[in-house]
């Protein structure tokens, strides 16, 4: 199998007609190879949830196009059903926890400015925001779980 431009081209079709605006292809040779190999056709408006991988760092190398890697830490925060106000001694129960993501840091990945991809820390929360269809090659340890 070669990746050459009528190959992305494919694989860019492919994206268009999944409602998730990507396509991914996994390159691994067989069910019992538990790394995660893979193309990815991404295109602008495509939505990745932030997520993280406890296990594992992740590589992104871009082959064509222009996105965003975004990278978040995790905030707790804490909210009073009864008020904006939390006073003193107010019982657990009416107390909600609520996980909110801060932006730490922005890696731009496009090929022809000479910003060929990135290593995600393992555990790092982190989203894709694409700017330009693009096409990433991906890689993690451990099995494949879909997109």
């Amino acid at each position: 199998m070669k990746f050459d431009k009528d190959f992305l081209g494919k694989l860019f079709e492919q994206a268009t007609m999944n409602p998730k605006l990507r396509q991914c292809l996994d390159l691994r040779t067989s069910e019992a190879d538990i790394s995660q190999r893979m193309l990815i056709a991404l295109l602008p408006g495509t939505v990745v949830p932030i997520h993280c991988h406890e296990e594992t760092t992740e590589s992104v190398i871009c082959l064509c196009g222009k996105l965003d890697i975004v990278i978040y830490e995790e905030v707790a925060a804490y909210e009073n059903a009864a008020s904006d106000t939390m006073p003193m001694g107010m019982d657990a129960q009416y107390v909600t926890r609520k996980v909110e993501y801060r932006e730490v840091q922005r890696i731009h990945i496009c090929p022809a400015e000479a910003k060929y991809g990135c290593q995600i820390p393992k555990g790092a929360w982190h989203t894709v925001e694409v700017i330009e269809p693009s096409v990433i090659f991906e890689a993690k340890d451990g099995a494949y779980k879909g997109l």
